[in-house]
């Protein structure tokens, strides 16, 4: 009877313990896929000097969109030029950072058609990993690069009245707006298991969602501003801890300590990603013959 209660007691550990280890083995297999897609790239370097200065230019029409439509308007929802560049700032730098490590999610749906996901399912490597690192695509550093240019501009633009609190926040938005872009993605490819081939839908949540947060939430139906609040998120993404940078009021009535949330809901989000990646994974039943 000891011996039966020390393994139902060790159960819990051992469980931690294979899933770090497992966790610890798809950031190892990732980082390593990673590195053959980037000696790939660097063996043609003039050809990835071109097409991450097209990525920089073509990710770069959407501020000119803006700074066109501040050529006949003073202000864009109550916001001013600088301060619509800082929440275009910050959502661009966090998309890009998410775009460049998983961007590749949004290709499942055609692995699932045509049945070659089932190459990546019979390798001893977690299929998640494998899938967010196949074609790693070095150019979309020109997304980042462009978002933080802005990003500068707004900051020596924009009047904040900075405080320690804030100079943190700055970071935190970024880095926890990735990270919710990133279980986006992941919900977004576990849908393609059912779908097959929903990269658009996807799509509409990632690219839209970060077009969406590069214009003020003011111009927005207050309903179109409390889905991405409470069911998707991206709302923690920018707007809300933007608007506290801003000492602005958010256009749905919530309170101030919010805009310190978005770890939170990061991690809430993730701890969603997973349970739809394994469930949609767990119901893949290949092409057939």
């Amino acid at each position: 009877m000891a011996e039966v209660r020390t393994e139902r007691t060790r159960e819990p550990q051992e469980i931690v313990f294979a899933e770090r280890s497992r966790l610890v083995e798809g950031v190892r297999a990732y980082g390593l896929i990673v590195a053959m897609w980037l000696r790939s790239t660097m063996a043609y370097r003039a050809s990835f000097v071109m097409t991450a200065v097209g990525n920089f230019v073509a990710t770069g029409f959407d501020f000119v969109t803006i700074m066109l439509m501040f050529s006949h308007v003073d202000v864009l929802g109550g916001f001013t030029l600088p301060e619509v560049a800082l929440l275009y700032g910050t959502s661009t730098v966090a998309f890009g950072l998410t775009d460049l490590v998983l961007g590749s999610m949004d290709r499942l749906g055609r692995r699932v058609r045509d049945g070659t996901l089932d190459t990546l399912l019979v390798r001893p490597v977690p299929v998640l990993a494998q899938v967010a690192a196949d074609r790693f695509a070095l150019r979309r550093l020109g997304r980042i690069t462009q978002g933080v240019l802005i990003l500068g501009y707004a900051l020596m633009t924009v009047d904040i009245a900075w405080t320690p609190v804030k100079v943190l926040m700055l970071p935190m938005m970024v880095l926890s707006g990735a990270a919710i872009f990133g279980a986006v993605f992941v919900v977004g490819a576990a849908f393609q298991f059912y779908a097959q081939d929903a990269s658009e839908v996807q799509s509409a949540f990632t690219y839209g969602g970060t077009t969406l947060l590069q214009y003020p939430p003011g111009i927005f139906a207050k309903d179109l501003v409390r889905g991405v609040t409470f069911v998707v998120p991206l709302a923690f993404v920018s707007w809300l801890p933007a608007l506290y940078l801003l000492d602005r009021d958010y256009p749905v009535d919530l309170p101030r300590w919010v805009a310190f949330l978005p770890p939170v809901v990061a991690a809430g989000c993730w701890v969603l990603a997973g349970l739809a990646w394994r469930t949609g994974l767990r119901a893949y039943r290949s092409t057939g013959n």
